[in-house]
């Protein structure tokens, strides 16, 4: 998992994706082992990243269960079930501030 993961803030970093962090959800009553959290720069951006991470994501053993498909939004998610990664603009990010919301899961670096 730990590769995959890798290969995600490696995807990230190379589109410009900004702030990612890796939160470990597995001692929490969320039904996925990790969020990864990152902050696009506009909307054309989240959905750039977006379409790259879900295509690296068919490349791995990750199910691809759902993601969003919408333009326009302040928060997108790919649920790749072990993994569930939250795109935000930066005011998304700032509002619902999932980091906060889960400031007890460990933070992974990678």
């Amino acid at each position: 998992m730990i590769e995959i993961l890798r290969k995600l803030l490696e995807k990230i970093s190379e589109k410009g994706g900004e702030n990612p962090v890796i939160l470990d959800m597995r001692r929490t009553p969320v039904p996925t082992e990790y969020f990864v959290i990152v902050t696009a720069n506009s909307y054309t951006h989240m959905k750039a990243l977006r379409d790259e991470l879900v295509d690296l994501i068919k490349e791995t053993s990750l199910p691809l269960i759902y993601y969003d498909k919408g333009e326009q939004y302040e928060w997108l998610i790919i649920d790749a079930g072990s993994v569930v990664i939250h795109i935000f603009t930066e005011k998304g990010r700032d509002f619902y501030d999932l980091e906060g919301l889960w400031i007890d899961a460990d933070r992974i670096s990678i």
